[in-house]
């Protein structure tokens, strides 16, 4: 079958301007083979959503997106669509888009333009007189996902705002009233032939398959006549520096527009003027990218990643190990265990704490306040105590085991904690997550316990358990 470029003709123009100073009416971006065949039907929200849960071995795996702060599963349970993990699997049938066709057009008439609801498209807001809609055609060659904080059936992946520190959400029984999470917050494209590249957009396809940037978005007309934009809050990520589990750095943390490109951090979040063009960098996701939502926080790891990280099979031995070695509290003698992975926010009576500052682990007591030097306020008011074992000052909290493998840098022993909030996992998982600054707020950078989202506190942000073993 052969090939022809096609010039698609539309009975609408751009009015109040000239040939000059725009674009022809429409401007086809690729060339159209048998355009007389209807286009298959299109989009996430024609497929079941359960073909991105199959657990089949030979089901091609490209990946999986982990919500931090959550640490396994939400407070109430991973339901369907609304999770802390996804898998990425590749469909039956592909259901991705790529742009096709430019349309310029008035804007009074963008309604009739995307009155076809088999046809996807995103229509960039000019002016009150001017609108580009850019059609979207059928990608035989890749796989599209789309994630925010919509429930209708188009979103694969309903996420909701992280509330730091109580591993659960924001509005996780319905939407938040505040929540900075866009609907339609991004699109991942996956292609279904290997090496299975994943690259990440900006703003995802509504009900109608439509993106819709309007006059106040942050958009322009790229240097060969397309168009791109940014979302309202946008679509951060940031690349490891180095190889995630071999020698974790944090890169830098970059924008990602509504075709892809690479952007400079906007002076604020929200702030019109787009950053500037990054060329050397892509928005392809490798393994440990982290994807910011404004108020959600994604980690993407692929298969190979995961497979050097430990499944709750093996954290469950490496919990068993710790029980074993039988910890005593060097105050109480008393044995120390640590709960069942499935127990949360329920203090065990032997459960181990720790004095966060120093490292030193004892069972649970309610003493160790003493009276501040200056102020005359006391340490009970500020929750801090005063380790029996070396006189350090600081928060004294439970441990609990981090229970999200895929959270890990590698299947290590829980040798450290994260501080304040005393989650266990591998030193080299704590050295390279107390490095990573991650997005709070507006324009605000911090780190935080991958497990809980608890801002880290102390010079390390971590700190090295001491247990004291059995005396017999």
């Amino acid at each position: 079958m052969s090939c022809v470029s096609v010039l698609w003709p539309v009975g609408m123009v751009l009015e109040g301007s000239s040939e000059a100073l725009c674009p022809p009416p429409s401007l086809e971006l690729r060339p159209s083979c048998n355009k007389s065949q209807p286009s298959p039907t299109l989009g996430s929200g024609s497929q079941p959503h359960d073909d991105i849960y199959q657990t089949d071995k030979e089901q091609v795996k490209y990946g999986e997106l982990i919500v931090l702060g959550y640490n396994g599963s939400l407070a109430n349970g991973d339901k369907g669509r609304r999770r802390s993990r996804l898998p990425l699997y590749k469909r039956p049938k592909a259901n991705g888009v790529k742009p096709d066709i430019i349309h310029n057009i008035s804007t009074p008439l963008v309604s009739k333009a995307l009155s076809n609801k088999s046809q996807h498209s995103i229509s960039y807001t000019l002016s009150r007189s001017h609108s580009v809609i850019v059609e979207y055609t059928h990608d035989s060659n890749t796989d599209m996902f789309q994630i925010g904080r919509s429930t209708e059936s188009m979103i694969d992946f309903v996420v909701t705002d992280t509330s730091a520190g109580s591993q659960g959400a924001a509005g996780e029984g319905g939407q938040s009233a505040q929540s900075t999470i866009s609907r339609y917050a991004c699109r991942i494209m996956c292609e279904r032939s290997p090496p299975y590249t994943t690259r990440i957009y900006a703003a995802g396809f509504d009900s109608s398959k439509n993106i819709f940037l309007g006059e106040r978005a942050a958009k322009w007309r790229t240097s060969d006549g397309l168009m791109d934009g940014l979302t309202t809050n946008g679509v951060l990520v940031m690349h490891p520096a180095g190889e995630f589990v071999s020698e974790p750095a944090p890169g830098v943390w970059r924008e990602i527009s509504v075709c892809g490109n690479v952007f400079a951090l906007r002076e604020t979040r929200s702030a019109q003027q787009r950053g500037k063009l990054v060329e050397n960098e892509s928005n392809t996701l490798q393994d440990g990218s982290l994807i910011d939502l404004c108020g959600a926080t994604l980690l993407w790891r692929t298969p190979v990643g995961l497979s050097r990280t430990p499944n709750l099979k093996q954290l469950e031995s490496l919990r068993q190990e710790l029980n074993a070695a039988r910890p005593q509290c060097p105050v109480g003698f008393n044995t120390l265990a640590f709960p069942s992975l499935a127990q949360r926010e329920i203090v065990d009576k032997k459960q181990p704490w720790v004095y966060v500052n120093c490292g030193h682990v004892h069972g649970y007591h309610n003493w160790g306040f003493r009276k501040e030097k200056a102020g005359g306020g006391s340490l009970a008011a500020s929750g801090e105590r005063e380790c029996p074992m070396c006189r350090r000052v600081g928060p004294y909290v439970p441990l609990w085991l981090g229970c999200e493998g895929g959270l890990y840098l590698d299947a290590g022993p829980p040798t450290h904690a994260f501080c304040p909030c005393g989650h266990v996992c591998s030193e080299k998982t704590v050295r390279g997550w107390s490095q990573i600054p991650l997005p709070h707020g507006t324009h605000a950078f911090h780190t935080a316990c991958p497990f809980c989202g608890t801002w880290l506190t102390g010079e390390q942000g971590h700190c090295k358990l001491i247990f004291q073993g059995p005396l017999d």
